[in-house]
Protein backbone atom coordinates (compact mmCIF):
# COMPACT_ATOMS: atom_id res chain seq x y z
CA UNK A 1 0.00 0.00 0.00
CA UNK A 2 1.53 3.44 -0.91
CA UNK A 3 2.46 5.71 1.96
CA UNK A 4 0.35 8.73 1.10
CA UNK A 5 0.86 10.21 4.58
CA UNK A 6 4.65 10.20 4.29
CA UNK A 7 4.59 11.67 0.75
CA UNK A 8 2.39 14.52 1.93
CA UNK A 9 4.74 15.26 4.83
CA UNK A 10 7.76 15.33 2.51
CA UNK A 11 6.00 17.70 0.09
CA UNK A 12 4.88 20.16 2.77
CA UNK A 13 8.25 20.34 4.41
CA UNK A 14 10.37 20.41 1.24
CA UNK A 15 11.53 23.97 2.08
CA UNK A 16 13.84 22.47 4.76
CA UNK A 17 11.86 23.84 7.68
CA UNK A 18 12.49 20.49 9.35
CA UNK A 19 15.85 18.72 9.41
CA UNK A 20 16.16 15.77 6.98
CA UNK A 21 16.55 13.27 9.79
CA UNK A 22 13.18 14.38 11.26
CA UNK A 23 11.53 13.86 7.89
CA UNK A 24 12.95 10.36 7.67
CA UNK A 25 11.70 9.57 11.18
CA UNK A 26 8.19 10.74 10.33
CA UNK A 27 8.27 8.82 7.07
CA UNK A 28 9.12 5.66 8.95
CA UNK A 29 6.37 6.37 11.47
CA UNK A 30 3.69 6.77 8.79
CA UNK A 31 4.91 3.72 6.94
CA UNK A 32 4.46 1.62 10.06
CA UNK A 33 1.06 3.20 10.72
CA UNK A 34 -0.26 2.42 7.24
CA UNK A 35 1.02 -1.16 7.35
CA UNK A 36 -0.34 -1.85 10.84
CA UNK A 37 -3.30 -4.30 11.06
CA UNK A 38 -4.95 -1.99 13.58
CA UNK A 39 -4.90 1.10 11.37
CA UNK A 40 -8.68 0.86 10.95
CA UNK A 41 -10.99 2.11 13.69
CA UNK A 42 -12.63 -1.35 13.68
CA UNK A 43 -10.64 -3.69 15.90
CA UNK A 44 -8.87 -6.45 14.04
CA UNK A 45 -9.13 -4.97 10.53
CA UNK A 46 -6.11 -5.58 8.36
CA UNK A 47 -4.21 -8.42 6.75
CA UNK A 48 -3.23 -11.64 8.43
CA UNK A 49 0.19 -13.21 7.91
CA UNK A 50 -1.17 -15.25 5.01
CA UNK A 51 -2.44 -12.12 3.25
CA UNK A 52 -6.15 -12.81 3.88
CA UNK A 53 -8.41 -10.09 5.21
CA UNK A 54 -8.96 -10.19 8.95
CA UNK A 55 -12.58 -10.10 10.20
CA UNK A 56 -13.34 -7.17 12.55
CA UNK A 57 -13.59 -8.30 16.16
CA UNK A 58 -16.92 -6.54 16.70
CA UNK A 59 -18.35 -8.22 13.60
CA UNK A 60 -17.12 -11.63 14.73
CA UNK A 61 -18.76 -11.20 18.14
CA UNK A 62 -22.06 -10.19 16.59
CA UNK A 63 -21.88 -13.13 14.18
CA UNK A 64 -21.32 -15.54 17.07
CA UNK A 65 -24.28 -14.09 18.97
CA UNK A 66 -26.50 -14.36 15.90
CA UNK A 67 -25.38 -17.95 15.38
CA UNK A 68 -26.23 -18.81 18.98
CA UNK A 69 -29.68 -17.30 18.52
CA UNK A 70 -30.26 -19.23 15.29
CA UNK A 71 -29.25 -22.45 17.00
CA UNK A 72 -32.07 -21.85 19.45
CA UNK A 73 -34.39 -22.83 16.61
CA UNK A 74 -32.21 -25.55 15.12
CA UNK A 75 -33.77 -28.81 13.96
CA UNK A 76 -32.35 -30.66 16.99
CA UNK A 77 -33.81 -28.06 19.36
CA UNK A 78 -37.22 -28.14 17.69
CA UNK A 79 -37.23 -31.93 17.77
CA UNK A 80 -36.41 -31.89 21.49
CA UNK A 81 -39.27 -29.46 22.11
CA UNK A 82 -41.68 -31.65 20.15
CA UNK A 83 -40.56 -34.59 22.26
CA UNK A 84 -41.21 -32.54 25.39
CA UNK A 85 -44.77 -31.82 24.28
CA UNK A 86 -45.36 -35.50 23.46
CA UNK A 87 -43.99 -36.50 26.87
CA UNK A 88 -46.46 -34.17 28.60
CA UNK A 89 -49.38 -35.82 26.80
CA UNK A 90 -48.18 -39.36 27.51
CA UNK A 91 -47.45 -38.64 31.18
CA UNK A 92 -50.88 -37.11 31.74
CA UNK A 93 -52.56 -40.09 30.09
CA UNK A 94 -50.56 -42.45 32.31
CA UNK A 95 -51.76 -40.58 35.41
CA UNK A 96 -55.36 -41.25 34.36
CA UNK A 97 -54.92 -45.01 34.29
CA UNK A 98 -57.11 -46.74 36.92
CA UNK A 99 -54.10 -48.53 38.43
CA UNK A 100 -52.51 -45.14 39.11
CA UNK A 101 -55.54 -42.97 39.78
CA UNK A 102 -56.83 -45.20 42.58
CA UNK A 103 -53.63 -45.00 44.65
CA UNK A 104 -53.07 -41.59 46.19
CA UNK A 105 -49.38 -41.98 46.95
CA UNK A 106 -48.57 -43.43 43.53
CA UNK A 107 -50.51 -40.70 41.73
CA UNK A 108 -48.84 -37.98 43.79
CA UNK A 109 -45.37 -39.45 43.23
CA UNK A 110 -45.84 -39.78 39.46
CA UNK A 111 -47.37 -36.32 39.21
CA UNK A 112 -44.43 -34.77 41.05
CA UNK A 113 -41.95 -36.78 39.00
CA UNK A 114 -43.61 -35.45 35.84
CA UNK A 115 -43.15 -31.89 37.12
CA UNK A 116 -39.46 -32.62 37.65
CA UNK A 117 -38.94 -34.27 34.28
CA UNK A 118 -40.69 -31.42 32.44
CA UNK A 119 -38.48 -28.86 34.20
CA UNK A 120 -35.38 -30.98 33.58
CA UNK A 121 -36.20 -31.45 29.90
CA UNK A 122 -37.02 -27.78 29.38
CA UNK A 123 -33.71 -26.59 30.80
CA UNK A 124 -31.84 -29.19 28.75
CA UNK A 125 -33.37 -27.63 25.63
CA UNK A 126 -32.20 -24.20 26.77
CA UNK A 127 -28.54 -24.99 27.50
CA UNK A 128 -27.86 -28.23 25.67
CA UNK A 129 -25.84 -31.10 27.14
CA UNK A 130 -22.17 -30.62 26.31
CA UNK A 131 -20.33 -31.67 29.44
CA UNK A 132 -20.77 -33.06 32.92
CA UNK A 133 -21.58 -29.72 34.55
CA UNK A 134 -24.51 -29.29 32.14
CA UNK A 135 -26.00 -32.51 33.47
CA UNK A 136 -25.78 -31.13 37.00
CA UNK A 137 -27.60 -27.98 35.92
CA UNK A 138 -30.35 -30.00 34.25
CA UNK A 139 -30.81 -32.18 37.35
CA UNK A 140 -30.98 -29.07 39.52
CA UNK A 141 -33.70 -27.61 37.28
CA UNK A 142 -35.72 -30.81 37.67
CA UNK A 143 -35.25 -30.74 41.43
CA UNK A 144 -36.45 -27.13 41.64
CA UNK A 145 -39.54 -27.98 39.59
CA UNK A 146 -40.35 -30.84 41.96
CA UNK A 147 -39.76 -29.31 45.40
CA UNK A 148 -42.32 -26.59 44.76
CA UNK A 149 -44.96 -29.09 45.90
CA UNK A 150 -43.44 -29.23 49.38
CA UNK A 151 -45.41 -26.10 50.19
CA UNK A 152 -48.52 -28.33 50.26
CA UNK A 153 -47.19 -29.99 53.40
CA UNK A 154 -46.12 -26.64 54.82
CA UNK A 155 -49.61 -25.24 54.31
CA UNK A 156 -51.23 -28.35 55.77
CA UNK A 157 -48.91 -28.28 58.79
CA UNK A 158 -48.62 -32.02 58.51
CA UNK A 159 -46.82 -34.76 56.58
CA UNK A 160 -50.15 -36.35 55.77
CA UNK A 161 -50.54 -36.58 51.99
CA UNK A 162 -54.32 -36.59 52.29
CA UNK A 163 -54.20 -33.30 54.18
CA UNK A 164 -51.67 -31.86 51.74
CA UNK A 165 -53.83 -32.50 48.67
CA UNK A 166 -57.09 -31.27 50.26
CA UNK A 167 -56.12 -27.75 51.25
CA UNK A 168 -58.85 -25.07 51.41
CA UNK A 169 -56.61 -22.70 49.38
CA UNK A 170 -53.53 -22.92 47.26
CA UNK A 171 -50.11 -22.91 48.97
CA UNK A 172 -47.78 -19.89 48.65
CA UNK A 173 -45.27 -21.20 46.10
CA UNK A 174 -48.13 -21.81 43.66
CA UNK A 175 -48.78 -18.08 43.30
CA UNK A 176 -47.70 -17.28 39.74
CA UNK A 177 -47.13 -13.62 40.59
CA UNK A 178 -44.10 -14.74 42.60
CA UNK A 179 -42.23 -15.95 39.52
CA UNK A 180 -40.98 -12.55 38.26
CA UNK A 181 -40.53 -11.30 41.82
CA UNK A 182 -38.40 -14.26 42.89
CA UNK A 183 -36.34 -14.38 39.70
CA UNK A 184 -35.63 -10.64 39.60
CA UNK A 185 -34.85 -10.58 43.33
CA UNK A 186 -32.40 -13.43 42.89
CA UNK A 187 -30.76 -11.62 39.99
CA UNK A 188 -30.45 -8.47 42.09
CA UNK A 189 -28.94 -10.37 45.03
CA UNK A 190 -26.43 -11.98 42.70
CA UNK A 191 -25.48 -8.56 41.37
CA UNK A 192 -25.12 -7.17 44.92
CA UNK A 193 -23.05 -10.16 46.00
CA UNK A 194 -20.98 -10.02 42.80
CA UNK A 195 -21.32 -13.75 42.28
CA UNK A 196 -19.21 -15.19 39.49
CA UNK A 197 -20.57 -15.72 36.00
CA UNK A 198 -21.02 -19.46 36.58
CA UNK A 199 -24.23 -18.64 38.47
CA UNK A 200 -25.64 -16.17 35.94
CA UNK A 201 -28.17 -18.68 34.56
CA UNK A 202 -29.69 -19.52 37.96
CA UNK A 203 -32.56 -16.97 37.77
CA UNK A 204 -33.49 -18.28 34.32
CA UNK A 205 -33.35 -21.87 35.54
CA UNK A 206 -35.70 -20.94 38.37
CA UNK A 207 -37.98 -19.20 35.87
CA UNK A 208 -38.19 -22.36 33.75
CA UNK A 209 -38.77 -24.64 36.75
CA UNK A 210 -41.50 -22.52 38.33
CA UNK A 211 -43.28 -21.60 35.10
CA UNK A 212 -43.52 -25.16 33.78
CA UNK A 213 -44.88 -26.29 37.15
CA UNK A 214 -47.48 -23.53 37.33
CA UNK A 215 -48.64 -23.92 33.74
CA UNK A 216 -49.11 -27.65 34.23
CA UNK A 217 -51.07 -27.14 37.45
CA UNK A 218 -53.06 -24.44 35.66
CA UNK A 219 -54.83 -27.09 33.57
CA UNK A 220 -56.76 -28.13 36.69
CA UNK A 221 -56.85 -25.00 38.82
CA UNK A 222 -55.97 -22.05 36.57
CA UNK A 223 -53.16 -19.64 37.40
CA UNK A 224 -53.18 -17.88 40.75
CA UNK A 225 -52.25 -14.26 40.06
CA UNK A 226 -52.00 -12.44 43.37
CA UNK A 227 -53.78 -10.24 44.28
CA UNK A 228 -56.24 -10.63 41.39
CA UNK A 229 -57.29 -14.21 42.03
CA UNK A 230 -57.38 -17.29 39.82
CA UNK A 231 -57.73 -17.41 36.07
CA UNK A 232 -59.88 -19.94 34.26
CA UNK A 233 -58.28 -23.37 33.81
CA UNK A 234 -55.60 -23.35 31.14
CA UNK A 235 -56.79 -25.18 27.99
CA UNK A 236 -54.87 -28.41 27.56
CA UNK A 237 -53.59 -27.54 24.08
CA UNK A 238 -52.30 -24.23 25.44
CA UNK A 239 -50.50 -26.00 28.26
CA UNK A 240 -48.74 -28.40 25.88
CA UNK A 241 -47.81 -25.72 23.35
CA UNK A 242 -46.62 -23.32 26.06
CA UNK A 243 -44.47 -25.99 27.67
CA UNK A 244 -42.93 -26.90 24.31
CA UNK A 245 -42.15 -23.31 23.30
CA UNK A 246 -41.13 -21.93 26.70
CA UNK A 247 -37.47 -23.05 26.39
CA UNK A 248 -37.14 -21.12 23.12
CA UNK A 249 -38.74 -18.03 24.64
CA UNK A 250 -36.39 -18.27 27.60
CA UNK A 251 -33.41 -18.67 25.27
CA UNK A 252 -34.37 -15.55 23.27
CA UNK A 253 -34.81 -13.53 26.48
CA UNK A 254 -31.41 -14.72 27.68
CA UNK A 255 -29.95 -13.58 24.36
CA UNK A 256 -31.58 -10.15 24.63
CA UNK A 257 -30.33 -9.66 28.20
CA UNK A 258 -26.80 -10.84 27.40
CA UNK A 259 -26.94 -13.94 29.61
CA UNK A 260 -26.30 -16.28 26.68
CA UNK A 261 -23.03 -14.43 25.92
CA UNK A 262 -21.80 -15.06 29.46
CA UNK A 263 -22.82 -18.72 29.32
CA UNK A 264 -21.16 -19.12 25.93
CA UNK A 265 -17.94 -17.80 27.45
CA UNK A 266 -18.32 -20.17 30.37
CA UNK A 267 -18.86 -23.16 28.08
CA UNK A 268 -16.12 -22.03 25.71
CA UNK A 269 -18.42 -22.34 22.68
CA UNK A 270 -21.67 -20.91 21.43
CA UNK A 271 -24.64 -22.61 23.02
CA UNK A 272 -26.19 -25.23 20.78
CA UNK A 273 -29.65 -26.25 21.85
Amino acid sequence: MPCYGSALILQIYSDDRLPPNHLLDMQGFYSKLNSSPSSSPLLGVGLRADGAARVPLSLAVEAEKAQALLQTFSSASLLASAGLGAFCVLADHALQLPAVHQHLWLRAALDNATHGLVGLWSWAVVIGLRKKSDLYEVLLAGLLASIIDLDHFYMAGSLSLKAAVSLPQRPPLHCSSLIPVVCLSLRFLMWIGRLKDAWCSLPWMLFISMTTHHVRDGVRHGLWLCPFGNTAPVPYWLYVSTTATLPHLCSVLMYLTGTRDVISTKHGVAIDV
